[in-house]
Protein backbone atom coordinates (compact mmCIF):
# COMPACT_ATOMS: atom_id res chain seq x y z
CA UNK A 1 0.00 0.00 0.00
CA UNK A 2 1.32 3.45 -0.92
CA UNK A 3 2.46 5.63 1.99
CA UNK A 4 1.84 9.36 1.65
CA UNK A 5 3.78 12.20 3.27
CA UNK A 6 4.63 15.85 2.56
CA UNK A 7 8.01 17.52 2.15
CA UNK A 8 8.59 21.25 1.89
CA UNK A 9 11.01 22.71 -0.61
CA UNK A 10 13.32 23.71 2.24
CA UNK A 11 13.29 20.21 3.71
CA UNK A 12 13.96 18.68 0.30
CA UNK A 13 17.12 20.81 0.04
CA UNK A 14 18.11 19.70 3.54
CA UNK A 15 17.47 16.07 2.58
CA UNK A 16 19.85 16.42 -0.37
CA UNK A 17 22.43 18.02 1.95
CA UNK A 18 22.12 15.13 4.41
CA UNK A 19 22.55 12.56 1.68
CA UNK A 20 25.65 14.30 0.34
CA UNK A 21 27.12 14.63 3.82
CA UNK A 22 26.64 10.88 4.33
CA UNK A 23 28.67 10.14 1.19
CA UNK A 24 25.69 9.19 -0.97
CA UNK A 25 25.93 10.13 -4.61
CA UNK A 26 22.96 12.36 -5.42
CA UNK A 27 21.96 12.75 -9.07
CA UNK A 28 19.40 15.22 -10.29
CA UNK A 29 18.55 17.73 -13.02
CA UNK A 30 20.87 20.71 -13.00
CA UNK A 31 21.34 23.71 -15.27
CA UNK A 32 24.08 23.36 -17.86
CA UNK A 33 26.33 26.20 -19.01
CA UNK A 34 24.06 26.85 -22.00
CA UNK A 35 21.00 27.21 -19.78
CA UNK A 36 19.56 23.80 -20.60
CA UNK A 37 19.28 20.92 -18.14
CA UNK A 38 21.23 17.71 -17.65
CA UNK A 39 21.10 14.99 -15.05
CA UNK A 40 24.39 14.99 -13.16
CA UNK A 41 25.92 14.13 -9.82
CA UNK A 42 25.33 17.10 -7.52
CA UNK A 43 28.00 18.77 -5.41
CA UNK A 44 25.59 20.83 -3.31
CA UNK A 45 21.81 21.12 -2.87
CA UNK A 46 21.63 24.45 -4.71
CA UNK A 47 22.57 22.72 -7.97
CA UNK A 48 19.30 20.75 -8.04
CA UNK A 49 16.91 22.40 -10.51
CA UNK A 50 13.45 20.88 -10.20
CA UNK A 51 10.57 21.90 -12.42
CA UNK A 52 12.73 23.29 -15.21
CA UNK A 53 13.44 22.04 -18.70
CA UNK A 54 13.46 18.34 -19.49
CA UNK A 55 17.07 17.07 -19.16
CA UNK A 56 18.58 16.48 -22.58
CA UNK A 57 19.47 12.87 -21.84
CA UNK A 58 17.73 10.39 -19.58
CA UNK A 59 18.91 8.70 -16.39
CA UNK A 60 19.82 5.61 -18.47
CA UNK A 61 23.51 6.53 -18.48
CA UNK A 62 23.68 6.10 -14.70
CA UNK A 63 22.82 2.43 -15.21
CA UNK A 64 24.31 1.83 -18.66
CA UNK A 65 27.19 4.29 -19.18
CA UNK A 66 28.04 5.43 -22.70
CA UNK A 67 31.30 3.52 -22.29
CA UNK A 68 32.48 1.20 -19.55
CA UNK A 69 35.17 -1.38 -18.89
CA UNK A 70 34.01 -4.99 -18.58
CA UNK A 71 37.39 -6.57 -17.90
CA UNK A 72 41.03 -5.45 -17.94
CA UNK A 73 43.99 -7.53 -19.05
CA UNK A 74 47.72 -7.35 -18.51
CA UNK A 75 50.29 -9.44 -20.36
CA UNK A 76 53.10 -10.89 -18.26
CA UNK A 77 55.67 -12.90 -20.20
CA UNK A 78 53.80 -15.99 -21.40
CA UNK A 79 50.66 -15.34 -19.36
CA UNK A 80 47.72 -12.93 -19.41
CA UNK A 81 46.23 -11.70 -16.15
CA UNK A 82 42.56 -10.71 -16.14
CA UNK A 83 41.06 -8.20 -13.72
CA UNK A 84 37.30 -8.17 -13.41
CA UNK A 85 35.58 -4.88 -12.63
CA UNK A 86 33.48 -4.50 -9.45
CA UNK A 87 29.79 -5.23 -9.90
CA UNK A 88 28.71 -3.42 -6.74
CA UNK A 89 28.01 0.26 -7.15
CA UNK A 90 28.10 3.46 -5.12
CA UNK A 91 24.89 4.14 -3.15
CA UNK A 92 22.96 6.65 -5.24
CA UNK A 93 19.72 8.60 -4.94
CA UNK A 94 18.30 10.13 -8.11
CA UNK A 95 16.12 13.10 -7.18
CA UNK A 96 13.75 14.64 -9.71
CA UNK A 97 13.74 11.97 -12.40
CA UNK A 98 10.83 12.32 -14.79
CA UNK A 99 8.28 9.48 -14.60
CA UNK A 100 9.05 8.56 -18.23
CA UNK A 101 12.73 8.12 -17.35
CA UNK A 102 11.99 6.08 -14.23
CA UNK A 103 9.64 3.81 -16.16
CA UNK A 104 12.27 3.31 -18.86
CA UNK A 105 14.74 1.79 -16.42
CA UNK A 106 12.20 -0.81 -15.32
CA UNK A 107 11.37 -1.52 -18.97
CA UNK A 108 15.00 -2.28 -19.81
CA UNK A 109 15.30 -4.48 -16.69
CA UNK A 110 13.51 -7.21 -18.63
CA UNK A 111 16.10 -7.29 -21.36
CA UNK A 112 19.03 -7.14 -18.93
CA UNK A 113 17.80 -10.29 -17.17
CA UNK A 114 16.44 -12.08 -20.23
CA UNK A 115 19.01 -14.73 -21.24
CA UNK A 116 21.78 -13.42 -19.00
CA UNK A 117 21.70 -11.28 -15.87
CA UNK A 118 23.80 -8.20 -16.54
CA UNK A 119 25.67 -7.82 -13.26
CA UNK A 120 26.84 -4.27 -13.92
CA UNK A 121 23.34 -3.05 -14.76
CA UNK A 122 21.75 -4.69 -11.74
CA UNK A 123 24.59 -3.70 -9.43
CA UNK A 124 23.74 -0.10 -10.19
CA UNK A 125 20.00 -0.74 -10.02
CA UNK A 126 20.27 -2.29 -6.56
CA UNK A 127 22.37 0.62 -5.29
CA UNK A 128 20.04 3.31 -6.62
CA UNK A 129 16.85 4.80 -5.21
CA UNK A 130 14.77 6.74 -7.73
CA UNK A 131 12.78 9.72 -6.48
CA UNK A 132 10.67 10.84 -9.43
CA UNK A 133 8.94 14.18 -9.88
CA UNK A 134 5.53 14.32 -11.54
CA UNK A 135 5.82 16.18 -14.83
CA UNK A 136 3.63 19.12 -15.89
CA UNK A 137 3.67 17.99 -19.55
CA UNK A 138 6.47 19.64 -21.49
CA UNK A 139 5.41 20.31 -25.06
CA UNK A 140 3.84 18.79 -28.19
CA UNK A 141 6.56 16.12 -28.36
CA UNK A 142 5.44 14.41 -25.14
CA UNK A 143 3.18 11.38 -25.59
CA UNK A 144 3.56 9.21 -22.48
CA UNK A 145 -0.21 8.73 -22.20
CA UNK A 146 -0.24 7.05 -25.63
CA UNK A 147 2.15 4.29 -24.46
CA UNK A 148 0.40 3.38 -21.22
CA UNK A 149 2.09 5.87 -18.89
CA UNK A 150 1.28 9.35 -17.62
CA UNK A 151 3.03 12.50 -16.37
CA UNK A 152 2.48 11.17 -12.83
CA UNK A 153 3.12 7.46 -13.52
CA UNK A 154 4.75 5.57 -10.66
CA UNK A 155 6.31 2.72 -12.64
CA UNK A 156 10.01 2.32 -11.93
CA UNK A 157 9.99 4.89 -9.12
CA UNK A 158 10.68 4.25 -5.45
CA UNK A 159 9.21 7.60 -4.43
CA UNK A 160 7.03 10.01 -6.42
CA UNK A 161 6.91 13.73 -5.65
CA UNK A 162 3.86 15.68 -6.81
CA UNK A 163 4.05 19.50 -6.62
CA UNK A 164 1.71 21.11 -4.12
CA UNK A 165 1.67 24.43 -2.28
CA UNK A 166 5.10 25.07 -0.76
CA UNK A 167 6.47 21.62 -1.48
CA UNK A 168 5.55 18.16 -2.65
CA UNK A 169 3.12 15.39 -1.81
CA UNK A 170 5.32 12.33 -1.32
CA UNK A 171 4.16 8.88 -2.43
CA UNK A 172 6.35 6.09 -1.06
CA UNK A 173 6.11 3.15 -3.44
CA UNK A 174 8.76 0.53 -2.63
CA UNK A 175 10.89 -0.79 0.24
CA UNK A 176 13.75 1.38 -1.05
CA UNK A 177 11.49 4.39 -0.73
CA UNK A 178 10.45 3.37 2.78
CA UNK A 179 14.10 3.03 3.74
CA UNK A 180 14.89 6.52 2.47
CA UNK A 181 12.04 8.02 4.49
CA UNK A 182 12.87 6.10 7.66
CA UNK A 183 16.50 7.27 7.56
CA UNK A 184 15.44 10.91 7.09
CA UNK A 185 12.12 10.91 8.89
CA UNK A 186 12.59 14.44 10.20
CA UNK A 187 12.36 15.86 6.70
CA UNK A 188 8.91 14.43 5.96
CA UNK A 189 5.71 15.73 7.49
CA UNK A 190 2.13 14.57 7.76
CA UNK A 191 0.14 14.28 4.52
CA UNK A 192 -1.29 17.49 3.12
CA UNK A 193 -1.73 19.22 -0.22
CA UNK A 194 -3.69 16.35 -1.75
CA UNK A 195 -6.19 18.61 -3.54
CA UNK A 196 -3.51 20.78 -5.15
CA UNK A 197 -1.53 17.70 -6.17
CA UNK A 198 -4.60 16.13 -7.76
CA UNK A 199 -5.30 19.26 -9.80
CA UNK A 200 -1.68 19.28 -10.96
CA UNK A 201 -1.93 15.64 -12.05
CA UNK A 202 -5.20 16.10 -13.90
CA UNK A 203 -3.96 19.17 -15.75
CA UNK A 204 -0.76 17.41 -16.81
CA UNK A 205 -2.59 14.33 -18.07
CA UNK A 206 -5.06 16.45 -20.03
CA UNK A 207 -2.23 18.44 -21.63
CA UNK A 208 -0.21 15.42 -22.74
CA UNK A 209 -3.15 13.31 -23.89
CA UNK A 210 -3.98 15.93 -26.54
CA UNK A 211 -0.66 15.31 -28.31
CA UNK A 212 -1.30 11.79 -29.54
CA UNK A 213 -4.19 9.35 -29.56
CA UNK A 214 -2.82 5.96 -30.62
CA UNK A 215 -3.23 2.38 -29.43
CA UNK A 216 0.14 0.56 -29.32
CA UNK A 217 -1.48 -2.84 -29.90
CA UNK A 218 -3.11 -1.63 -33.15
CA UNK A 219 0.15 -0.07 -34.30
CA UNK A 220 1.91 -3.35 -33.58
CA UNK A 221 -0.67 -5.21 -35.67
CA UNK A 222 -0.05 -2.93 -38.63
CA UNK A 223 3.74 -3.16 -38.30
CA UNK A 224 3.72 -6.95 -38.21
CA UNK A 225 1.67 -7.10 -41.40
CA UNK A 226 3.41 -4.37 -43.42
CA UNK A 227 7.12 -5.10 -43.36
CA UNK A 228 7.58 -4.07 -47.01
CA UNK A 229 5.04 -1.27 -47.09
CA UNK A 230 5.88 1.82 -49.28
CA UNK A 231 5.40 3.88 -46.10
CA UNK A 232 8.99 3.09 -45.08
CA UNK A 233 10.53 4.37 -48.30
CA UNK A 234 8.62 7.63 -48.01
CA UNK A 235 9.26 8.61 -44.41
CA UNK A 236 12.88 7.48 -44.11
CA UNK A 237 14.04 10.04 -46.67
CA UNK A 238 14.29 12.48 -43.76
CA UNK A 239 16.48 10.22 -41.60
CA UNK A 240 20.21 11.11 -41.54
CA UNK A 241 21.26 7.90 -39.78
CA UNK A 242 23.12 9.97 -37.18
CA UNK A 243 21.86 8.08 -34.13
CA UNK A 244 20.89 11.22 -32.20
CA UNK A 245 17.57 9.57 -31.35
CA UNK A 246 19.28 6.58 -29.71
CA UNK A 247 21.71 8.77 -27.77
CA UNK A 248 18.89 10.60 -25.98
CA UNK A 249 16.40 7.73 -25.78
CA UNK A 250 15.81 6.34 -22.26
CA UNK A 251 15.11 2.81 -23.54
CA UNK A 252 17.57 2.30 -26.42
CA UNK A 253 20.15 -0.16 -25.16
CA UNK A 254 22.18 -1.41 -28.14
CA UNK A 255 25.91 -1.63 -27.50
CA UNK A 256 29.11 -2.88 -29.04
CA UNK A 257 31.93 -4.67 -27.20
CA UNK A 258 35.50 -4.01 -28.29
CA UNK A 259 38.98 -4.92 -27.04
CA UNK A 260 41.15 -1.84 -26.82
CA UNK A 261 44.86 -1.54 -26.11
CA UNK A 262 45.93 0.68 -23.21
CA UNK A 263 49.60 0.32 -24.05
CA UNK A 264 52.04 -2.42 -25.06
CA UNK A 265 51.25 -4.75 -22.19
CA UNK A 266 47.69 -3.92 -21.15
CA UNK A 267 44.21 -3.32 -22.43
CA UNK A 268 40.53 -3.53 -21.66
CA UNK A 269 37.33 -4.94 -23.03
CA UNK A 270 34.85 -2.10 -23.20
CA UNK A 271 31.12 -1.82 -23.79
CA UNK A 272 30.07 1.25 -25.78
CA UNK A 273 26.68 2.57 -26.82
CA UNK A 274 25.74 1.77 -30.38
CA UNK A 275 22.66 2.25 -32.54
CA UNK A 276 20.82 0.37 -35.26
CA UNK A 277 20.55 3.63 -37.21
CA UNK A 278 24.13 3.72 -38.45
CA UNK A 279 25.21 2.00 -41.65
CA UNK A 280 27.89 -0.18 -40.03
CA UNK A 281 25.72 -1.56 -37.23
CA UNK A 282 24.80 -4.69 -39.21
CA UNK A 283 27.76 -4.71 -41.61
CA UNK A 284 29.19 -8.24 -41.89
CA UNK A 285 32.88 -9.04 -42.20
CA UNK A 286 32.08 -10.35 -45.69
CA UNK A 287 30.91 -6.91 -46.73
CA UNK A 288 27.24 -7.89 -46.82
CA UNK A 289 24.85 -5.62 -44.95
CA UNK A 290 21.28 -6.90 -44.40
CA UNK A 291 20.19 -3.32 -43.64
CA UNK A 292 21.98 -1.55 -46.45
CA UNK A 293 19.85 1.59 -46.64
CA UNK A 294 18.30 4.04 -44.22
CA UNK A 295 14.75 2.98 -45.06
CA UNK A 296 15.20 -0.45 -43.52
CA UNK A 297 17.29 0.89 -40.65
CA UNK A 298 14.58 3.32 -39.62
CA UNK A 299 11.99 0.59 -40.05
CA UNK A 300 14.02 -1.51 -37.62
CA UNK A 301 13.86 1.24 -35.00
CA UNK A 302 10.07 1.42 -35.05
CA UNK A 303 9.66 -2.34 -35.41
CA UNK A 304 11.90 -3.00 -32.42
CA UNK A 305 10.13 -0.53 -30.17
CA UNK A 306 6.53 -1.22 -31.13
CA UNK A 307 6.47 -4.82 -32.40
CA UNK A 308 9.57 -6.91 -31.61
CA UNK A 309 10.06 -5.87 -27.98
CA UNK A 310 6.33 -6.08 -27.16
CA UNK A 311 6.19 -9.58 -28.64
CA UNK A 312 9.04 -10.78 -26.43
CA UNK A 313 8.51 -8.78 -23.25
CA UNK A 314 4.88 -7.67 -23.31
CA UNK A 315 5.39 -3.90 -23.44
CA UNK A 316 6.51 -1.22 -25.86
CA UNK A 317 10.13 -0.07 -25.77
CA UNK A 318 9.15 3.59 -25.51
CA UNK A 319 7.99 5.82 -22.68
CA UNK A 320 6.83 8.79 -24.74
CA UNK A 321 9.44 11.29 -23.52
CA UNK A 322 9.71 12.87 -27.00
CA UNK A 323 13.48 13.42 -26.82
CA UNK A 324 14.03 11.74 -30.18
CA UNK A 325 11.72 14.22 -31.89
CA UNK A 326 13.44 17.18 -30.23
CA UNK A 327 16.95 15.95 -31.06
CA UNK A 328 16.42 14.80 -34.66
CA UNK A 329 18.07 17.12 -37.22
CA UNK A 330 15.91 15.63 -39.97
CA UNK A 331 12.56 16.23 -38.34
CA UNK A 332 11.67 12.58 -37.68
CA UNK A 333 8.86 13.42 -35.29
CA UNK A 334 7.88 10.19 -33.52
CA UNK A 335 4.45 11.39 -32.28
CA UNK A 336 3.64 12.40 -35.87
CA UNK A 337 4.84 9.04 -37.21
CA UNK A 338 2.92 7.06 -34.63
CA UNK A 339 -0.18 9.08 -35.45
CA UNK A 340 0.33 8.18 -39.11
CA UNK A 341 0.72 4.50 -38.24
CA UNK A 342 -2.43 4.64 -36.12
CA UNK A 343 -4.25 6.09 -39.14
CA UNK A 344 -2.93 3.35 -41.39
CA UNK A 345 -3.95 0.74 -38.84
CA UNK A 346 -7.47 2.20 -38.96
CA UNK A 347 -7.54 1.83 -42.74
CA UNK A 348 -6.68 5.40 -43.68
CA UNK A 349 -3.90 6.89 -45.78
CA UNK A 350 -2.65 9.84 -43.71
CA UNK A 351 -0.02 12.32 -44.77
CA UNK A 352 3.32 12.51 -43.01
CA UNK A 353 5.35 15.68 -43.10
CA UNK A 354 3.26 17.00 -45.96
CA UNK A 355 3.96 14.01 -48.20
CA UNK A 356 1.15 11.68 -49.32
Amino acid sequence: MTTTRFISQADLAKLVAELLAAGTRVVGPAKAADGKADYRALGKPEELALGGALPRRSIKEFFLPATEVLVRWTRKKDDVALEEVPTRSTPTVIVGATPCDAAAVETVDKLMSWDYRDELWFGRREATTIVALACPGRDASCFCTAVGLAPDATRGSDVLLVPADGGYVVEVLTPKGESLLSKHAGRFGAPKGAEAAQKYREAARAKVSKNLQAAPDKIRGWLEGHFEDPFWNRIALRCHGCGACASVCPTCHCFDIVDESDGWEAGARRRNWDTCQTGRFTLHASGHNPRANQNVRFRQRLMHKFAIYPKRFGEVLCTGCGRCARACPGGMDLPELLGALAGLAAGGAPKVGGAP
